[in-house]
C-alpha cells in the first residue's frame, strides 16, 4: 500500500487495476466508494477520476443506481479481444523477432522445457502462467513500439481473468507450452514471419477452447 500521505489518481488506479485483473474484485462487484475512498485516503471526487480511467480501460461500467462494478465479459466481448490480439500480439512477436539481440529468449526456452514440464506435471499452473507472463513481456519490451505496448497492455488487462481461466481447462496448459516452444524456437532462428503465424496460430488455438467452453469459463 503506498504512502496515504502521497497518493493520488495514478497510484489509486494502478492499484484497483491490479486487484481486478488479480481477480480480488471479481467481475460483479461493486465498487463502494465511501469505503474505497478511506482505505486510499482520497477524496471521493478523485476516487471517481481514478474511476473513469478504469472505464476508458474496459475494466469498470458505471450502472445506474449502483454506481461502479467491476466489468463481466460477453461472449462477443470476448471473441473481439481474440481477435484484436491475435493480430496485435503477433506483430510484436514478429518486430520481437527483428529486433531482439541474439540470446535474448534463450533464458524463456529453457523455462518453457523441463521446468514447466516439471510444472504442469505437479499441476502447477500458477508457474505456467507467469511463463506467458514473462514470454508477453520481453516480447513487446523488444518489439520497441511504444503504441503498440500500451494497446496490448489495455488488451492484456481487459483479458487475464479470461486466460487464468482457459489455463484450467484440461490440457490447455500443455498445448500452450508447446506452442511457446514451436514460437520461442522460430524466434531464436530469427524466423520472424514464422514466428509471428505461430503466434497467430496459438491465440486462434486459444479462441477455439473458449468457444467450446465458454459456458465454463464466463
Amino acid at each position: 500500500m503506498p504512502d496515504k500521505s502521497k497518493i493520488g489518481v495514478t497510484e489509486v488506479v494502478d492499484f484497483l487495476r491490479q486487484r481486478i485483473v488479480d481477480q480480488d474484485l471479481p467481475p460483479g462487484s461493486k465498487l463502494r466508494e465511501i469505503a474505497l475512498a478511506e482505505e486510499y485516503g482520497i477524496s471521493r471526487p478523485r476516487l471517481r477520476e481514478a474511476f473513469g480511467v478504469l472505464e476508458e480501460r474496459g475494466l469498470i461500467v458505471r450502472v445506474h443506481n449502483q454506481g461502479a462494478v467491476v466489468a463481466r465479459l460477453t461472449v462477443d466481448q470476448a471473441m473481439a479481444l481474440f481477435d484484436v490480439r491475435e493480430v496485435l500480439e503477433a506483430l510484436a512477436v514478429r518486430l520481437a523477432t527483428q529486433n531482439a539481440a541474439p540470446g535474448t529468449w534463450d533464458a524463456l526456452r529453457e523455462r518453457f522445457g523441463r521446468p514447466t514440464e516439471e510444472a504442469l506435471q505437479q499441476n502447477d499452473l500458477d508457474f505456467f502462467v507467469e511463463s506467458v507472463q514473462q514470454f508477453r513481456a520481453l516480447s513487446f519490451k523488444e518489439a520497441n513500439n511504444e503504441l503498440l505496448s500500451q494497446t496490448l497492455d489495455v488488451l492484456y488487462d481487459r483479458s487475464r481473468v479470461l486466460i487464468r481461466r482457459l489455463v484450467l481447462l484440461p490440457g490447455r496448459a500443455a498445448k500452450g507450452m508447446l506452442q511457446h516452444r514451436e514460437i520461442l524456437d522460430a524466434m531464436i532462428a530469427g524466423e520472424a514471419e514464422k514466428a509471428e503465424q505461430l503466434k497467430r496460430d496459438n491465440l486462434r488455438s486459444a479462441r477455439e477452447w473458449f468457444l467450446e467452453y465458454q459456458n465454463y469459463i464466463l
